[in-house]
């Protein structure tokens, strides 16, 4: 498997927010759903999410920067890779370093080819070179093959709308083989949150569970609500009877229209709290959820309008009032 780093056309310095820029601009270009029947472009796209599962997290990164593990994720052997004898990490040792570093394999492909070299070149003969060969097939090939290994983790991204996202929802995702499966997506899921479905990653090795999907969800804005913690905001216009009058409005929400009152002489900027009416609560009951808050813009007619510039102008002459009186500057 190629180095993780060659894999998204980084180096090993590119810090972790570049790498995951990298990552999704090439899972963008590559995803099965933008380039059907095209099975280069989804063996590609395998390679890339491979190699992100593993500079993609802190700790995968760093046990591969030690070479601690393979390109695969898969643990090197102690005495290869980056180890001494006794098991630990050698000084400054990254991926292939060590004595035995020109291998690029794993430790089984490492024995195969020292064991496998032994086996020919002395043709199996005499007891001692036979005994030889036998154990360290054994260790090199048996012991390596009847360990199970977990399969890595498959990285993938998703966009929904912001109500979506708002109220939960269910969603298809086409993985590289072809494989449909549904996402269920949590009520109040936040933009760049994380979903984790479990074995659904690439299978495992000896009967070795498989690993995880890990899908990055994008929320799209909306065009007129915005969310603040647990809270929804939004401006709404009414006009200049229904703010000096008052008046029973029909206003949005992320659960559709509800019924609120605007308050005899409303300003600009006057702020209604609708209780109850924003986002799940995190880690609270499922009936807690946020408030949704709703400013108040007046609004003027699209169009200059003689009736209403008349009915001002005599309302001003006898009711003039100074809204501007503690703008002062000395």
């Amino acid at each position: 498997m190629r180095d993780p780093y060659t894999v998204l056309g980084v180096t090993r310095g590119t810090s972790h927010e570049d790498i995951r820029k990298a990552y999704r601009k090439l899972a963008k270009q590559l995803h099965p759903d933008r380039n059907p029947g095209d099975e280069k472009a989804a063996e590609r796209f395998k390679e890339v999410s491979a190699a992100y599962d593993i500079v993609g997290d802190a700790d995968k990164r760093g046990r591969f920067d030690r070479g601690e593990i393979d390109a695969a994720g898969q643990p090197r052997r102690p005495g290869f890779g980056g180890y001494n004898a006794r098991g630990q990490a050698r000084p400054g040792a990254g991926p292939g370093a060590g004595g035995f570093g020109g291998f690029e394999g794993g430790a089984e492909d490492i024995f195969d080819e020292i064991f496998g070299h032994m086996r020919r070149t002395r043709g199996g003969g005499g007891a001692g070179a036979g005994g030889s060969a036998g154990a360290g097939a054994g260790f090199g090939a048996g012991a390596r093959r009847s360990q199970p290994m977990r399969g890595a983790d498959r990285h993938f991204s998703l966009k929904i709308g912001f109500l979506d996202a708002a109220r939960g929802c269910k969603r298809r995702l086409t993985l590289p083989d072809g494989k449909q499966i549904d996402v269920t997506i949590p009520a109040g899921l936040t933009d760049g949150q994380q979903i984790r479905l479990r074995h659904q990653g690439d299978a495992g090795r000896n009967n070795g569970e498989a690993g995880d999907a890990l899908i990055e969800v994008t929320v799209e804005p909306h065009p007129f609500f915005v969310r603040q913690g647990d809270d929804v905001l939004l401006d709404l216009p009414v006009t200049v009877d229904e703010a000096v009058l008052g008046a029973k409005i029909a206003v949005p929400t992320i659960d559709g229209m509800v019924a609120v009152t605007v308050p005899k002489g409303a300003s600009s900027g006057t702020t209604l709290r609708l209780k109850g009416r924003g986002l799940p609560l995190k880690g609270g009951a499922q009936s807690q959820r946020g408030d949704q808050y709703v400013k108040l813009k007046i609004v003027l007619p699209d169009k200059p309008n003689s009736a209403l510039e008349k009915l001002i102008e005599g309302w001003v002459k006898s009711h003039k009032y100074d809204v501007r009186a503690k703008y002062t500057v000395d």
